[in-house]
């Protein structure tokens, strides 16, 4: 008898335009989905309008199995969905603690955006305050400390500012 793998996360990449109502079908059919949205206000010439935009453009979050036939044939099938995000051929699963960086980050409502993938510098982790435990890449841009939380998988990145939070280094 082999033992089931656990779910794991991964990168779903996507149509423009289409994070939520793909995000939305993978979800009716019983898949965990997690897609980060950050608050903008979109000017027209006539009004202002605040919108929910997704954080990574043309990427959703799936938890699945990607051994199970199945579950990776639901994605697959899903009208929009490009493929799950992999290197020579394997699906590159995403730490559980990078999506719950995210998940704290979104849900705290912290201004944040999207910021060029880094790779290099300092990993730390804010100690106290509403985003206790989050990890990530401390950068200094002109005097702001701000915090580069990374999805390795898909390489994207998104930066919120930490001045005044306490961050130790890992």
């Amino acid at each position: 008898m082999t033992k089931q793998e656990p779910a794991r996360w991964y990168a779903i990449q996507t149509r423009a335009r289409n994070e939520k109502a793909i995000a939305e079908r993978l979800q009716e059919q019983g898949l965990t989905t997690f897609l980060p949205l950050v608050s903008e206000i979109r000017r027209w010439s006539d009004r202002k309008k605040k919108v929910e935009l997704p954080l990574f453009s043309c990427y959703v979050f799936v938890k699945m199995v990607v051994s199970d036939h199945q579950e990776r044939m639901r994605v697959y099938r899903t009208n929009g969905v490009f493929g799950i995000v992999s290197m020579r051929g394997e699906a590159i699963p995403i730490p559980e603690e990078q999506i719950e960086a995210l998940r704290t980050v979104v849900t705290q409502q912290v201004s944040c955006s999207a910021h060029p993938f880094l790779k290099v510098g300092q990993r730390v982790r804010i100690r106290g305050g509403s985003m206790d435990g989050v990890e990530g890449v401390l950068l200094s841009a002109d005097g702001d400390r701000t915090l580069i939380i990374s999805v390795d998988a898909i390489q994207r990145s998104l930066a919120v500012r930490v001045e005044g939070y306490d961050v130790e280094p890992l």
